[in-house]
């Protein structure tokens, strides 16, 4: 094998063994309880709370520094007691209503949850309103001007729509015809 292969096969080896490296970094199985409803409970909840970093990814899901400070905090609070919603209140107040992925409705979500339909009634409204004034316009004919130019770019001279009656009405009349 040359040389330059040898080096791209090096560094794609090395490449590979970087990129998996951190693929098995963390793991749940750190969070342990005695008793098994609150570990459910605990890993039910961490996947309801979305990391802040990655902001399409559970807390569970996520690899971000961030995400695992959250978990241990989550973690301890459980541990110490509280409840579910004394930890999500907790998450709530220090990171806002973005930290869940089903946010309430309350004014300061209601473009979040109401902008889809404004966007699909303006969609809608304005698709209406276009057909409607398209119904209302006659359709414009052409000038004698604009029909000997357009014969012109089509090579024709004499209508095309009047030349194709023409041939169906040969064609007809041949097949009346008796031969």
């Amino acid at each position: 094998m040359s040389s330059p292969w040898k080096a791209f096969l090096v560094m794609g080896v090395l490449a590979g063994l970087l990129a998996t490296s951190g693929a098995g970094a963390y793991t749940l199985e750190e969070f342990t309880f005695e008793d098994p409803a609150q570990g459910t409970a605990f890993r039910a909840l961490i996947e309801e709370l979305r990391c802040l970093v990655c902001q399409n990814e559970s807390l569970a899901a996520s690899q971000a520094d961030l995400a695992e400070d959250l978990r241990k905090e989550v973690y301890r609070m459980f541990r110490e007691g509280k409840s579910r919603d004394q930890i999500v209140q907790f998450l709530v107040d220090r990171y806002g209503d973005f930290v869940l992925y089903d946010p309430p409705f309350k004014p300061s979500t209601y473009l979040l949850w109401l902008g889809p339909f404004v966007l699909v009634g303006i969609g809608a409204f304005l698709l209406v309103r276009t057909l409607l004034v398209k119904r209302r316009s006659p359709a414009t004919e052409l000038s004698d001007e604009e029909r000997r130019r357009l014969q012109d770019l089509l090579g024709t001279e004499s209508n095309p729509v009047q030349s194709n009656r023409e041939e169906s009405d040969r064609d007809q009349t041949d097949r009346d015809s008796p031969k």
